[in-house]
Formats: structure tokens, C-alpha cells, sequence
């Protein structure tokens, strides 16, 4: 008789993570970050909420790391790696030489980010949710916010040594003239989000920022 062979506990683990993540995802896009609860996680993803805590140690915790593996797993089907944000930051930002050639792939980029309905819903959750609670606004921030905008400092900075962006220039203030009007639209629904719309943010702010005569 052959051997039973011993349950991948690592596998199981993965599973039930995956469930895990998948069910805080649902549910915060269903009912909102106010009335997702670790017992309701648990319950949909069919695990116990000890199992939850033994990793996570709040609702906020778990929605978190639910978030940046969605947008890990949405960059690996993309083909980009499926790096995490601070990982993906050490890459940094395309360097060809022509910022506004640059700038415009990036923000196409996140216009197609905003607009992908699998990371738009738990995305305005969290980032509403952010707004009325500091705390967990400041862990969106850290988490993925500040991995992505260092890359944006650190490429205006490159353009500023290349004398394509006067030296005057805070890149922290400027890239705020990129990032800004992109999120005011999504967040409001203004207008439609557009690669033409993120095209015009480029070319309007880059004029602005670049040496005067």
C-alpha cells in the first residue's frame, strides 16, 4: 500500500489567503469598508475568523493586503511582473529622454489603471473610506501612494538635470499638476477619463514647468 502522502500545508495556506483576499474584495465592493467585517470575510471566504487574525490584525489590514495583491495580480496579467508597488518603484519611471513622451505613457497607463473595472471599485472604496479615517487614509498613502509617486520625483528630478525643467521647481508640488487632475476627475465623474485627456495634462503642465525664455 502506498504512502499518505501529508497535506501541503503552504498550499492550503496560499488557498485560504487567496479566498481570503478574494472575499474582502467582494464584499467591500458589495456593501462598502463600513459594513465589511472580519465575520462576514470569513464566513464568505469559508474560513474562520481565527484564521483571519492569525494573520491580519485588523479589517483594515486584511482590505490592505487584499488590495496591493489585486494590484499585483492585475500587473501580472498585464505583463509587467506583477511587482508590488515598492518593487515596481525601484524600476522606476521610462527615462527615454523626451519627458513629455514619458509622462504621457505614464499617465495613459493610470488612466487605464482608474478605468479597469476589476481595481475601480475596491479602489474608490478605500480611497472614500480614506477620507473619513485618517489612519487608514495614511496606510493607503504609505502603502501604495508614496512607492508611486517617489517615481514621479524622481524622473522630474532627471529632467531638471537634463534642463528640461527649471530648477526652481519642487517635482513633489509638480507632480501633483499630473497626478491631481486625473483623481478629481475620477473621483467626481466630471468627464470621461481619457488617454487624449491625460495626453492634454502632460503637454499643459510640462509647459509649464519647462525653462523659461
Amino acid at each position: 500500500m502506498a504512502p499518505t502522502k501529508a497535506p501541503d500545508s503552504s498550499r492550503r495556506s496560499d488557498r485560504s489567503r487567496r479566498a481570503i483576499h478574494d472575499a474582502a474584495l467582494a464584499l467591500v465592493t458589495e456593501v462598502g469598508y463600513r459594513r465589511t467585517t472580519i465575520e462576514g470575510i470569513a464566513a464568505r471566504a469559508g474560513v474562520g475568523k481565527q484564521t483571519i487574525y492569525r494573520w491580519w490584525p485588523s479589517k483594515a489590514a486584511v482590505l490592505m493586503d487584499a488590495f496591493l495583491d489585486l494590484a499585483g495580480r492585475s500587473a501580472e496579467e498585464a505583463g509587467s511582473g506583477g511587482e508590488t508597488p515598492s518593487e515596481h518603484a525601484a524600476q522606476g519611471l521610462p527615462d527615454t529622454g523626451d519627458l513629455v513622451a514619458d509622462l504621457k505613457l505614464v499617465l495613459r497607463a493610470t488612466v487605464d489603471e482608474l478605468n479597469d473595472p476589476v481595481l475601480e471599485a475596491p479602489t474608490r472604496a478605500l480611497t472614500a473610506e480614506g477620507i473619513v479615517d485618517a489612519k487608514l487614509g495614511a496606510e493607503f498613502v504609505h502603502q501604495l501612494l508614496d512607492p508611486q509617486l517617489a517615481l514621479y520625483v524622481t524622473r522630474l528630478r532627471a529632467a531638471q538635470e537634463a534642463g528640461d525643467v527649471r530648477a526652481d521647481v519642487d517635482p513633489r508640488i509638480a507632480l501633483e499638476l499630473l497626478i491631481g487632475p486625473l483623481m478629481h476627475r475620477w473621483l467626481l465623474r466630471t468627464l470621461p477619463l481619457t488617454h487624449a485627456y491625460a495626453d492634454e495634462i502632460v503637454d499643459y503642465a510640462v509647459g509649464g514647468l519647462a525653462p523659461r525664455p
